[in-house]
């Protein structure tokens, strides 16, 4: 696919950018889903289990073979908790036989219940998207996408976000520029944008106009402020950067001899246009943004060309030494907003009548882009559904991208279907979260055929009528990498749960309730003190329980609460490959389209820091621009 028409408006490029990278073809894609499915249909009722109930459905007894200490040992060995080993050295000799067939004995024909620690372990290793092979890393499509152009050198988003929101943040608005630059648009959709910091960087750093949708009036009515506050942050940043050059100068000043008769050689447009954020610009004086030079400005007929070659050389390695805090101002304001001077043609101190015109034009320009500076960001409220008609809620509607980080739920899917219905929307990167949320089409045996529904998307798991059920999508939030770094499970809350499910079936005759009980454990001193509070938030009468008889509960299954570790272990191991299954229904629901040029999946994050951290990345035709 080559690039687009129009793409020369973002700025020009060293090289075009080319052929963007292979993508996965749509059969192998359906391929891989097809495989991933028919070893989660063996696997999922490990995760169809909630673990409140894990005693009083005696789960364990019911889908586990082995004793709990194998299971963990035989996790440690092969699961989360091995080193990160390539499946092969994992599997040893046999690592060239390893097929779909291999893992058959998983689990008992008969009995339905896990059998084989080990393989299991092996098997959620094979239908990890790492070993599928259907990723895109995030270098290749980088390149592709910008050719030899470089990305901007933005500032340290860590001083206003959390370390987390800070890495998503940086290596998403990247790549969003990037898809944004090789597609020839300005416009962004930022769907679920919740507090807006991917738009308020987008806008600031990229200069380019993002719409924030979210559909909290809370979280719009924040990000307005969070935006303002995030500009006088960056004002702060250019005033020290000031303060700090005039301050290097000086000191360069006072300690070489007065050179009283070298002139100050203005300095020229292209010494200040090594980043490409600022390349091609209208002309404007960047005297406000960086100080003049120090040195007293003569001007002298017999200045040797040398010595001003000198000077020029010496103002660009000053300028190169600028603390990064200054470049990073440069960086973020938009880029028609600072337009370089460039006074090779008349002497410093004398200014013509049409030069002083220029300025005063500048000038202005200058503080208009000031004032439409904050509108380049503009959150707005609204429920996005597979229905919504973008141009109800964007009036100056136009070529544009969608993006969402962590979008909730249906959000994601639905993102995904506006995305391939909508002839203005070029480009997609969307990065789906709580897929607990989603709705399924099959989950509760519903004939709804109009509904639109989050999960399935792809043909083929809808004509197979796939379900995974909630429990199981909320085991695929589990962070898998998180728990190999030695981040352990909160075993004991889970613990406390469990147990108080049996008294509260077994005392009351409660076996569902509208309530819940929320997050008593990290309030509680003791069992005890967890069992009460939980009773009354449940508006359970506890008077008749003696603290005797909570503690002989506790007593009865604490030897078992080993079971309970190992089985939250293994839907730990489980989780990534059900994650597979869902973002695959959604890349090959994108495969589906005639209307698609590239789709693929990429890893964007450190999953240790978000570990949900896949993007699904597609661009249209470009018979569609």
């Amino acid at each position: 696919m080559s690039r687009p028409p129009g793409g020369a408006g973002r700025g020009p490029l060293s090289r075009p950018p080319g052929a963007l990278p292979p993508q996965l073809p749509p059969a192998a894609a359906a391929g891989r889903l097809r495989r991933v499915a028919r070893f989660l249909a063996r696997a999922l009722p490990l995760c169809r289990a909630h673990t409140v109930e894990f005693y009083t459905r005696g789960l364990w007894e019911r889908l586990v073979a082995p004793r709990p200490a194998a299971v963990l040992r035989a996790l440690r060995q092969a699961g989360p908790l091995a080193p990160r080993r390539p499946l092969a050295e994992a599997s040893g000799a046999a690592a060239a036989l390893w097929d779909d067939d291999a893992f058959s004995n998983v689990f008992c024909e008969n009995s339905k219940k896990l059998i084989d620690v080990h393989l299991f372990a092996l098997a959620a290793k094979f239908y990890s998207l790492s070993n599928l092979g259907v990723c895109t890393p995030l270098e290749d499509i980088l390149e592709a996408l910008r050719g030899d152009n470089q990305g901007i050198t933005g500032i340290k988003t860590d001083e206003f976000m959390n370390n987390k929101k800070s890495h998503e943040v940086q290596v998403m608005s990247e790549l969003v520029d990037s898809i944004a630059n090789y597609c020839g648009i300005k416009q962004v959709i930022d769907i679920g944008s919740g507090k807006g910091y991917l738009s308020s960087f987008l806008s600031m750093q990229y200069n380019l106009k993002v719409y924030g949708i979210d559909s909290s009036n809370t979280n719009t009515k924040g990000a307005h402020e969070r935006n303002r506050k995030l500009k006088k942050h960056w004002r702060a940043y250019q005033s020290r950067g000031r303060a700090n050059l005039k301050s290097q100068r000086l000191e360069k000043a006072n300690d070489r001899p007065v050179e009283s008769e070298i002139k100050c050689k203005a300095i020229n447009e292209k010494t200040l246009n090594n980043d490409n954020s600022l390349q091609n610009q209208d002309q404007v004086t960047i005297q406000d943004l960086v100080p003049s030079c120090g040195f007293t400005e003569i001007a002298t007929s017999e200045t040797s060309k040398q010595t001003e070659v000198d000077l020029v050389a010496q103002t660009q390695s000053d300028e190169s030494k600028l603390s990064e805090e200054v470049l990073a101002v440069l960086d973020v304001l938009p880029a028609d907003a600072v337009e370089v001077f460039s006074s090779s043609q008349c002497n410093c101190g004398e200014l013509c009548e049409e030069e002083k015109a220029q300025r005063k034009m500048a000038s202005l320009k200058a503080k208009a882009n000031k004032s439409s500076e904050s509108n380049l960001y503009f959150p707005l409220t609204s429920c996005i559904t597979a229905e919504t008609e973008l141009s109800d809620i964007i009036t100056d509607l136009e070529d544009c991208m969608m993006v969402g980080l962590h979008t909730c739920g249906d959000l994601a899917a639905n993102t995904l279907r506006i995305f391939t219905a909508k002839p203005e929307i070029k480009a997609v990167c969307s990065v789906g979260c709580c897929y607990h949320l989603l709705s399924e089409q099959f989950e509760n045996q519903e004939d709804c055929p109009e509904e639109v529904w989050g999960f399935p998307m792809c043909q083929y798991l809808k004509d197979k009528g796939w379900c995974c059920g909630r429990n199981a999508r909320m085991s695929a939030c589990l962070a898998l990498e998180r728990v190999a770094v030695g981040q352990m499970l909160p075993t004991e809350s889970l613990f406390y749960r469990a147990v108080l499910q049996v008294i509260i079936e077994e005392i009351y005759g409660v076996t569902k309730s509208d309530r819940h009980v929320g997050k008593i454990f990290s309030k509680s001193s003791s069992f005890i003190d967890y069992v009460r509070k939980s009773l009354k938030k449940l508006e359970l009468d506890d008077s008749k329980l003696p603290d005797s008889c909570i503690m002989d509960y506790y007593e009865k299954y604490k030897h078992r609460m080993n079971e309970l570790e190992a089985f939250n272990m293994l839907k730990v191991v489980l989780a990534p490959c059900i994650e597979v299954l869902i973002l695959l229904d959604r890349l090959c629901y994108l495969k589906e389209q005639d209307n698609i040029a590239w789709s693929g999946l990429v890893k964007l994050f450190d999953p240790v820091k978000s570990p949900r951290c896949y993007a699904v990345i597609a661009l249209k035709k470009q018979s569609c621009f």
